[in-house]
């Protein structure tokens, strides 16, 4: 497995990580025995950055997790993302990143996973109702009582990332970054590079659509409610995907593949999360780290998915509010 350095002056992971949140909903029922086979196999295979959420299944990810890393806890950089708040439907229903709710939501987290520290720590969105220096200054008191080891955040802009770094280093910034989704590199990407913060990019596959088509109608499956899944913009998307997938045959890969060398290729500070379900999936993820794309390459996958990238918002207009604060 290749390694890269998370951040300036940072903890070393690998050069792909593993996204769990599909193992527990999200895209329809999982297997529980193939997901843990997922997890030992991502392990087996070198990767230690494992991403999760708390409300993930509502503590469902966590447990999942906690019992694959059953005796080889120390295999594992753990990074958790808390905040979210769901009512017993699986509703969202808002943020919470006070100081208080930052250790609550910590205290069950070490719980559900069974470990005594959080390799990184990460509030899933900008709470509108709380600065975010307060809600990084609560993960810092939680770093030095030694609960937390580092702190990264998620869908934030280039102002909030310099407003938390000057509370306590940040090592990271999760956001979707895809061929098909390239909007941070207008001004987060460039101040993220500017301070040595890096990017976890989540949504590779554009939610698998970027090497589908997938079919969304199972339940609950909540892609076909994304403006990318729906109607004329599907269309349209799926003639991208075709010509995605006619330069990945060219080159003798799967189109994940090709999603995930693509990602790589643009920096060391770029490392893919492969939001993986199945042995499979996560076999198409680690080819990508035997291929190298030339120039050419490059140019290729350009033209059939323009950087302007796919049609439709990543999210339903509701969410969409809530990115990038």
């Amino acid at each position: 497995m290749q390694t890269v350095q998370l951040g300036k002056d940072g903890p070393t992971v690998s050069r792909i990580g593993l996204g769990a949140m599909g193992m527990s909903g999200m895209y329809g029922p999982s297997d529980r025995a193939e997901s843990i086979a997922t997890l030992h196999a991502a392990l087996d295979a070198g990767i230690n950055l494992i991403d999760t959420g708390d409300f993930y299944g509502m503590g469902h990810n966590e447990m999942l997790i906690g019992e694959a890393l059953k005796g080889r806890r120390d295999q594992a950089f753990l990074s958790v993302k808390f905040g979210g708040q769901r009512d017993p439907t699986g509703a969202f229903i808002g943020y919470d990143a006070r100081p208080v709710a930052v250790k609550t939501a910590l205290a069950y987290t070490l719980q559900r996973l069974g470990v005594d520290h959080i390799d990184l720590y990460r509030p899933a969105r900008v709470d509108p109702n709380v600065p975010i220096e307060e809600t990084v200054g609560a993960i810092a008191e939680c770093v030095k009582a030694g609960w937390v080891r580092h702190i990264g955040l998620s869908e934030v802009s280039a102002a909030t990332l310099r407003k938390a770094a000057a509370v306590h280093p940040i090592r990271d910034v999760q956001i979707e970054y895809a061929v098909a989704t390239r909007g941070i590199e207008d001004t987060l990407l460039p101040t993220s590079r500017e301070m040595g913060v890096s990017i976890t990019a989540y949504g590779v596959l554009s939610r698998g659509l970027l090497s589908g088509p997938v079919d969304t109608s199972g339940k609950g499956d909540y892609r076909g409610h994304l403006p990318r899944y729906s109607g004329d913009n599907l269309a349209a998307n799926l003639k991208m995907v075709e010509a995605f997938g006619a330069v990945a045959a060219a080159k003798g890969v799967s189109k994940a593949t090709l999603a995930f060398a693509w990602a790589m290729a643009q920096g060391n500070d770029i490392v893919p999360l492969a939001g993986a379900r199945k042995r499979t999936q996560l076999a198409d993820a680690l080819a990508a780290l035997d291929v190298t794309l030339t120039a050419a390459d490059l140019a290729a996958i350009e033209a059939a998915v323009p950087r302007s990238g796919f049609l439709g918002d990543r999210y339903p207009a509701a969410q969409m509010g809530a990115l990038e604060q």
